[in-house]
């Protein structure tokens, strides 16, 4: 692992920089600094066309789909500018981080052809079909059903928890397509069109006065035969690909928008006088030494990634920052006073204070800290299972 770059490295980050730094202070300086999810979504969906045109959306990837072939170090780079330069939160993080990395690796060439080229344009827009009620942290538990009828896949069920439904034009959908099928066993991956009759998607009003998440209901809704990712059954180990792909390279971008709150929050501290405070000036080292380990062990991951190693970050990565996250939010907050106890006008909670209620799942999406630990110890450290009664 090597925590510095080559001279022609920091020219690509120069030209990434200069690039970021002109649409951000011109035509796109309306959205500059937005972390919200759902703020001007019409306004970041150009965004992320033009981030296609540029070949900046998706710069891992082959240049056939739109891509630039970039290097891990040059997607590192390009991650680190994107939050320094406060480019608005990616509307195509679905398709671009999740959906498109998993189409590359188990998708059919048709399927390549078809969707990878509109993730990258900023075209189309993703979301994840995972969690149930019933099914979060046991993903293998999920009901939602499909039966193959005539060349299409008829599905019927709910999903929860549903990440920007409400802007997307497909839905990647774990769904069980094997009558009597319990666990792992007969789950499939299905790419699905949302805008159609039979989907139903109700958002879900958060304490912070947005809608980032959505139940999303399926009553007939269709999908092509040709719209199966893998095998019929395997979707398991298809839906385990995608979210490896979740440990990518957007930590590094995540790890900078971090960087910026902590900023944040010690300005803040240095203007309400309470960084005179030696418990408070101690918090914020605490914090500022524990991103600095965020760094190193997000590139060991990355580099044992690109290499086939598989590095011990990660298994601890998530529980470690989403730890660390939720405790800088209960810093923000301390140092705020009762500033942050304030909505603004239009009853949302920005900046500090939405970063401090949002902070509260970050402990629970993507897999709980409690469900990390499981991982932590039974495929790091080879301990025995937790029993585990029967689906």
């Amino acid at each position: 692992m090597k925590l510095t770059f080559t001279a022609a490295q920091e020219a690509f980050r120069r030209e990434a920089a200069n690039w970021l730094e002109a649409q951000l202070s011109g035509l796109f300086a309306d959205i500059r600094g937005i972390t919200s999810q759902t703020q001007a979504a019409e306004r970041r969906r150009e965004w992320e066309k033009v981030l296609g045109a540029a070949g900046w959306s998706a710069i891992g990837w082959p240049c056939e789909y739109g891509g630039r072939d970039a290097s891990l170090a040059e997607q590192v780079i390009f991650a680190e500018e994107y939050a320094r330069a406060r480019a608005p939160g990616r509307l195509g993080h679905m398709g671009v981080e999740l959906a498109g990395p998993t189409i590359l690796r188990f998708g059919s060439q048709a399927q390549k052809d078809r969707f990878l080229p509109k993730i990258s344009s900023g075209e189309e827009m993703w979301c994840q079909g995972y969690s149930e009620p019933g099914a979060g942290s046991d993903l293998s538990n999920v009901r939602t059903r499909a039966s193959l009828e005539a060349g299409q896949w008829i599905i019927e069920g709910q999903k929860i928890w549903t990440s920007l439904a409400q802007f997307a034009d497909w839905c990647f959908l774990i769904c069980r397509t094997q009558e009597g099928s319990k666990g792992r066993d007969g789950l499939s991956y299905l790419l699905v069109p949302m805008r159609q009759p039979g989907i139903d998607i109700k958002p879900i009003k958060q304490m912070t006065g947005e809608s980032d998440f959505n139940e999303v209901f399926f009553d007939g809704a269709r999908t092509c035969a040709e719209n199966l990712v893998g095998q019929p059954g395997q979707g398991w180990q298809v839906a385990m690909g995608t979210l490896a792909f979740e440990r990518g390279v957007s930590t590094l971008a995540q790890q900078m928008h971090f960087r910026n709150e902590l900023d944040e929050i010690i300005a803040a501290a240095k203007s309400n006088g309470s960084a005179k405070d030696p418990l408070i000036r101690a918090r914020i080292a605490k914090a500022w030494r524990g991103l600095e380990t965020m760094r190193a062990s997000a590139l060991r991951m990355l580099s044992g990634a690109e290499t086939g190693a598989l590095a011990g970050p990660q298994f601890t990565y998530k529980i470690y920052w989403a730890s660390w996250h939720r405790a800088l939010g209960e810093l923000a907050m301390d140092v705020l006073g009762q500033e942050g106890e304030i909505e603004s006008s239009d009853g949302f909670f920005r900046d500090l204070p939405g970063m401090y209620l949002f902070s509260r799942s970050d402990t629970i999406y993507a897999g709980t800290n409690q469900i990390q630990r499981n991982l932590i110890a039974e495929r790091a450290l080879g301990l025995p299972k937790e029993p585990r009664g029967q689906a």
